[in-house]
């Protein structure tokens, strides 16, 4: 529901047809109150009000952990990564601005008993818009990274994903290499 141009929203803890290519051109400038609440309204308002007014924009995302906010950042950036003017060269900052999702859900998520896929830390996405409205450039800050998952979890959590990665997918020479076993049941850190 929205709330002023506020959208308050609720994870529904499984996957929901909101979010496709024909719900992002529906949403494309369109007035804000004109359709039902949604992320892709959210994220046009911003991006039009900032080519109009010519100045800075944000979107807060906020909630307790298991809310979805990590999704609702992705759905925007994918929002953009195809609403937005585009050229062989700003296809490419966007592939790598949604690419590196991945690689820095490995280093910083973890399953907690909420979520099997949860960031164990904050994030800050910036996210430079030429004076066409065409992105250019952006950059992601991750902060208070939750380092005692290191060395203590929770009964049924995890600890960061990538120890896992790489004790499944890494070559025996990288594990040799350094000094590690595949068998997790090995580190104390990880049975507890």
């Amino acid at each position: 529901t929205y709330i002023g141009t506020l959208l308050v929203s609720v994870n529904p803890y499984k996957e929901l047809d909101i979010y496709t290519l024909t719900q992002m051109q529906l949403y494309r400038g369109v007035n804000f109150f004109e359709l039902p609440p949604h992320l892709y309204a959210i994220a046009d308002n911003a991006y039009r009000v900032m080519c109009s007014e010519y100045n800075n924009h944000f979107i807060l995302i906020s909630g307790e952990s298991g809310a979805g906010k990590t999704e609702a950042s992705k759905k925007i950036l994918q929002y953009y990564a195809v609403t937005c003017p585009t050229t062989e060269q700003l296809q490419i900052v966007r592939d790598r601005l949604l690419l590196s999702n991945p690689v820095l859900e490995a280093f910083g998520n973890a399953k907690t008993l909420r979520n099997d896929n949860s960031s164990r830390f904050g994030k800050y996405m910036d996210i430079q818009f030429d004076f066409k409205g065409a992105p250019v450039g952006g950059h992601i800050l991750s902060y208070l990274i939750e380092k005692s998952r290191v060395v203590h979890q929770n009964h049924g959590e995890r600890n960061f994903h990538i120890f896992y990665q790489l004790l499944e997918g890494g070559d025996k020479d990288l594990l040799c290499w350094l000094g590690l076993e595949r068998n997790p049941q090995k580190y104390a850190y990880l049975i507890q």
